[in-house]
């Protein structure tokens, strides 16, 4: 059934739209299904079930309902492109606070549409959220400048956050995983669990977590130096999550403002998430987005890319997100990727179709990770335009000639180094961690900084 003569305005203006305020506009990626109908056609019938519509007329419509039909108001089709803007009344809202959710957000624009017959593919490529709804939405409660209070730096421009991931990522049992945690520390920032690590049985965490706390108040003890700490609480059950955090904060003891709680935010979902924001408000919310490739990966012609996945984190209430490594790292990823970044970092930003502004809410922070060492942080800062992220290297740490005390420090060096505006071949001249990293990374330093052997009388 066409019901384009319902569900599509071509005559209706982005602009006035988004002036209007009243709309969510959203942008996909869709192709119709061979021999099901045109492209206007399929595209009224994906918004007509994204919103008050089904297959067939129903008795029960009145015109109040048409009144919040979502609409198709531009289409491509040599693109595979249209938008549909969604009245900003379809979407839920919590009994307890009036309170928005992401969960609605992605059960009408990218629910059941995903499933219909005539539509061979529909992948959300970006959205406008106006500021009647996004200001119902959490949005962070804190950030890395709450990391850098803690670690007593400039809270303006504090520079990178020098981070790990114990590896091997599962395996250890509690005592070597926390004397891991011990070693980095004696030279770096912050660590993470990894996004699989919780309470298995040969590392039950009820016995890691002491030891870790442990570890990080006799570190600090021996550096002088403030330590940090990413503590895994996703759980299916919300108050499993509760209480894993509760312990967690316990153990910690006089250093809970040290810990940040990370959820595995695409696998456990938008609940998850909330759960950590809400009844945690003062922990960084650290979200970790294994998964995400299923649906955001270019290969993916469904669900969502990751720009859209980056700004749902932000209005969610995200600290701090895993966006890659643009490129520079072992990840699948561009230099343009800095977008990304963008979105979350500042108070408005170009998306791929909408210029999104945020209204005041507070940024989220780009945590960088996937195969980075020393020698790969200045070209990626440079690209980025800033060193103000978390980063966390495993094998860039762990992997270093010297160990993880050196691998650390190699990366707090390099970071040094672009602050100053200095070579890094020049500063690994006077900084032994950092030379052991051009050594140990060889292959790295061949490409980057030829010749490096040379200027290093090696």
């Amino acid at each position: 059934m066409d019901q384009s003569s319902r569900y599509a305005r071509l005559d209706l203006n982005e602009g006035d739209l988004i002036r209007g305020g009243r709309h969510v506009l959203c942008a996909y990626l869709m192709k119709p299904r061979e021999g099901f109908g045109d492209y206007l056609s399929t595209a009224a019938h994906f918004a007509a079930e994204s919103s008050t519509g089904t297959n067939v007329e129903v008795s029960t419509t009145d015109d109040f309902t048409r009144g919040v039909d979502a609409l198709v108001y531009e289409i491509d089709e040599a693109k595979e492109l249209m938008k549909i803007a969604y009245p900003i009344e379809l979407f839920d809202r919590n009994i307890k606070d009036g309170r928005a959710m992401i969960a609605s957000f992605l059960t009408l624009t990218i629910g059941n549409n995903q499933g219909m017959g005539d539509v061979e593919y529909a992948k959300m490529l970006d959205f406008y959220m106006p500021p009647a709804l996004l200001n119902l939405f959490d949005g962070p409660a804190m950030n890395i400048r709450d990391m850098w209070k803690v670690l007593g730096r400039d809270v303006d421009n504090g520079g990178m956050v020098v981070g790990t991931i114990i590896k091997p990522k599962l395996g250890l049992r509690p005592q070597p995983f926390a004397d891991a945690c011990h070693q980095f520390w004696l030279g770096g920032d912050f660590i993470k669990n990894d996004e699989p690590q919780g309470n298995q049985v040969f590392c039950p965490l009820k016995e890691v977590i002491p030891a870790v706390a442990d570890a990080m108040r006799r570190a600090q003890d021996e550096t002088g130096e403030a330590k940090l700490f990413s503590a895994n609480i996703t759980a299916d059950d919300p108050f499993e999550m509760i209480a894993r955090g509760e312990y967690i904060l316990e153990q910690f003891g006089e250093n809970a403002s040290h810990v940040a709680f990370l959820v595995d935010g695409y696998v456990a979902g938008p609940s998850a998430v909330t759960t950590c924001r809400r009844y945690f408000p003062n922990q960084f919310l650290h979200y970790h987005r294994a998964g995400h490739g299923a649906v955001t990966s270019p290969q993916a012609k469904r669900g969502y890319n990751t720009l859209v996945h980056m700004k749902m984190s932000r209005l969610q209430g995200a600290s701090g997100i895993h966006t890659g490594t643009m490129g520079f790292g072992k990840m699948e990823g561009a230099p343009e990727d800095k977008l990304l970044a963008h979105m979350l970092e500042n108070e408005e930003s170009e998306g791929l179709f909408y210029h999104q502004k945020w209204y005041g809410m507070m940024p989220t922070t780009p945590i960088i990770s996937g195969g980075m060492n020393a020698l790969r942080l200045p070209g990626f800062f440079d690209n980025l335009g800033h060193c103000n992220v978390i980063q966390t290297s495993g094998g860039g740490a762990f992997g270093h000639k010297d160990g993880p005390v050196a691998g650390a420090l190699s990366l707090r060096q390099a970071r040094d180094a672009w602050m100053a505006g200095i070579d890094l071949v020049d500063y690994a001249k006077d900084h032994a961690e950092l030379r052991g990293a051009f050594q140990t990374f060889h292959w790295d330093a061949d490409k980057l900084f030829p010749g490096w052997r040379q200027r290093l009388g090696l």
